[in-house]
């Protein structure tokens, strides 16, 4: 029912989203628009695509998703929906799967309290570090497998999880998105076509600072899922993306002071090898 409430309120945004035709709410079916089958990441991936101006026309959309305010909105049982505040506990909870999962998998059992003692204090510590407030609306997972391409109409798919949280929490799921390699210039561009098109006012400093910040905590948290994908669900296939999401955390730890405890407590215990593990 949270995935009908927030479609609406994207819908109602002028956002293209799944709008419900039809619904047996008793045996668990809906029956949504058709949005096609390709995805942006399948565009993105052809060789001579012009990445930025795709790129671009994905900040348009999620600048209009941030200027959606907090609201209730009903869904199609006719009941109250209202999107939940993306609180530092739940954070913390989301960045607490790496430990979770991803160390017992890889971590001898003699070393894994001390590490995840360690660990759990040094996110405790950077998320008290975010400065922006949690004022804007976050799909939470805006990434290039979540946004169809139809008749060159962009539609945004799976915003159930929608909060209302740090403005840079998407850019930064978009930016540093494990399905799609990227070159550092290209996200730099990306980052900076941002701060062109929001009109908004925003700090820049404290919009770098959480930007980082947010990217390793999602990394650290998307690790630990595929490793619950694997272990629990048999879904072995996610593993792949690993290595690229150890990449994408080194590439925001680097000539960052913020991440000097991290960087080490990573580096001691994770070593380039064991990164690369994808079984």
């Amino acid at each position: 029912m949270n995935y009908d409430s927030v479609n609406k309120l994207l819908l109602q945004k002028n956002i293209n989203a799944p709008r419900l035709l039809s619904e047996n709410f008793n045996q668990n079916l809906i029956e949504i628009d058709d949005l096609g089958t390709k995805t942006i990441l399948d565009i993105l991936k052809k060789k001579n695509t012009n990445k930025l101006k795709i790129y671009k026309k994905i900040l348009v959309i999620l600048i209009k998703l941030q200027k959606i305010k907090l609201k209730k909105i009903k869904n199609f049982k006719k009941k109250f929906y209202k999107i939940p505040i993306y609180s530092n506990k739940l954070i913390f909870n989301e960045a607490n799967l790496f430990l979770e999962w991803y160390i017992p998998k890889i971590v001898n059992k003699n070393k894994r309290l001390k590490i995840k003692k360690e660990l759990k204090k040094i996110i405790t510590s950077l998320i008290k570090k975010i400065q922006l407030p949690n004022t804007t609306f976050v799909h939470r997972d805006f990434h290039v497998s979540n946004l169809m391409i139809k008749k060159n109409k962009i539609s945004v798919i799976d915003s159930q999880d929608a909060v209302y949280g740090n403005i840079a929490y998407d850019l930064a799921s978009l930016i540093d998105d494990v399905r799609l390699k990227t070159s550092k210039n290209i996200k730099e561009m990306i980052y900076q076509s941002y701060l062109n098109l929001n009109k908004k006012k925003i700090n820049k400093i404290k919009f770098k600072n959480d930007f980082e910040i947010l990217s390793v905590l999602r990394n650290l948290k998307i690790i630990g899922i595929f490793t619950r994908l694997a272990i629990r669900d048999k879904k072995k296939k996610y593993l792949k993306l690993i290595p690229y999401a150890w990449n994408l955390i080194e590439l925001r730890l680097k000539n960052n002071v913020i991440f000097k405890d991290l960087k080490y407590c990573l580096d001691v215990n994770f070593s380039k090898k064991i990164r690369l593990l994808i079984n």
